[in-house]
């Protein structure tokens, strides 16, 4: 036992004698009292800019003062139910207000806490409907940490180290913009080649009569924000369609504005099957959900599975709260617009420093990746001295990519352009140093 100390500085110095290495040591640590819209504010006395949104969570910035009141508001009457046990407004209203802005004809709801516990549910729910053992995802997605998600999560090899989960799985290679040659158009060549891709799974691996869903990421998130071709999206749909195969999408980092629209499923013009949702759902509580037809929802029976916290009546009503600002203020709308202003001054940005490889965005959600000019490798190292240098600058981004590579800005989307300026105005300066 350590002794108990009252000095916050004392304790965030001692901090791995609190919190397990696995949670305490990302980046950056950084030691905050209070946040609020599109800032953090620190121990240090400083304002921070926040491109990060608490890791897509954020959606309507930080304590936004409709959410803040609706967590207050649902205290008063209840802070816990078991769904099921007992049934509440908060969540039926939730589930009704979902069913408006959902894709296609997902329209059912089984709530849940967190992206993975999401991902559980949807890999049980296509195999228990197709009563078919295997799954097919794609390499560089991350769709979680425990052993279901993580059988399907390849974006690193580290987070399967000495805990390698099912083999019941396969992989095939998403659509990367570097795989396509210079003289193809990724739009047809990537549909082709997952054409082929597929028939050497199903001709050497697995029938495809034995494969109960693929999963994906609509857009690659924690593997370095890449987006696909619409077509190639396209591709995977009509392949899951013709052998009768439950596509899922994992919209636990795009859902909620994040891509323009309420989900990316809309942004590209594909429906799933399945869809987990989770981070922007709430404004930072936890709460998640796994979403599909009734029709697939009503061949899970009760028991098949279960949640003793899940659509936690408080989250419920931030939830509610959150949906009703993203329609009120126009999010969807700014996400669009504030996307392409950043990405065309990143874009420019990119001309004029040799160190940027490429530059990716969809609306919110943007990704600036880093190669060394002189060997054209993944530059890990320089994407963390440019977060170092821009957090002492009073700007905090985050990073993604299979060796750190990409510099990972999700602002709120409650963003204003004087803010985009501000933190990119931050990250030309430094780029301009290194």
């Amino acid at each position: 036992m350590t002794t108990p100390t009252n000095n916050w500085e004392q304790l965030t110095n001692s901090i791995g004698n609190f919190l397990a290495p696995s949670m305490a040591k990302d980046h950056p640590n950084l030691p905050v009292t209070k946040a609020e819209g599109c800032y953090y504010y620190g121990t240090d006395g400083k304002q921070y800019l926040d491109f990060t949104s608490g890791i897509a969570v954020e959606n309507v910035g930080h304590r936004h003062p409709k959410v803040v009141q609706a967590i207050k508001d649902s205290t008063d009457h209840l802070v816990h139910g078991p769904s099921g046990v007992i049934i509440y407004e908060s969540i039926l209203k939730l589930a009704e207000e979902l069913q408006e802005i959902m894709p296609g004809n997902l329209d059912n709801f089984f709530f849940s806490n967190s992206g993975t516990e999401a991902i559980e549910g949807g890999l049980k729910l296509a195999k228990h409907v197709t009563k078919r053992p295997y799954i097919i995802s794609f390499t560089g997605n991350f769709h979680g940490r425990s052993i279901g998600s993580l059988s399907v999560s390849t974006s690193k090899s580290k987070y399967r180290k000495f805990q390698q989960p099912s083999w019941l799985t396969y992989q095939l290679p998403y659509a990367l913009p570097e795989d396509c040659p210079s003289d193809e158009d990724p739009d047809t060549f990537f549909a082709a080649k997952l054409e082929k891709d597929v028939t050497s799974l199903f001709k050497h691996q697995v029938d495809p009569e034995e494969v109960a869903c693929m999963i994906l990421e609509p857009v690659m998130g924690e593997g370095g924000y890449i987006i696909p071709p619409k077509s190639w999206l396209k591709k995977v749909r009509e392949i899951c369609d013709r052998h009768g195969i439950l596509l899922i999408f994992d919209e636990v980092q795009t859902g909620f504005g994040r891509t323009g629209n309420w989900f990316a499923a809309q942004s590209f013009g594909v429906t799933p099957d399945i869809m987990a949702i989770a981070k922007g759902i709430a404004a930072g509580l936890p709460l998640s959900a796994t979403v599909a037809s009734k029709e697939l929802m009503e061949q899970w029976p009760l028991g098949s599975h279960g949640t003793t916290f899940g659509g936690n009546p408080i989250a419920c009503a931030a939830a509610r709260a959150s949906l009703s600002v993203i329609k009120e203020e126009n999010l969807l709308e700014n996400a669009s617009e504030m996307g392409s202003y950043a990405l065309t001054r990143l874009t420019e940005m990119k001309q004029r420093y040799d160190v940027i490889h490429e530059v990716r965005g969809i609306g919110l959600m943007l990704g600036i990746e880093l190669r060394d000019p002189v060997n054209g490798k993944p530059d890990g190292e320089a994407v963390m001295n440019v977060l170092n240098s821009c957090l002492e600058a009073g700007v905090l981004f985050y990073l993604c990519g299979n060796e750190g590579e990409v510099i990972r800005m999700i602002p709120p989307l409650t963003i204003t352009k004087e803010q985009i300026d501000q933190g990119l105005n931050v990250l030309d300066n430094v780029l301009a140093r290194l």
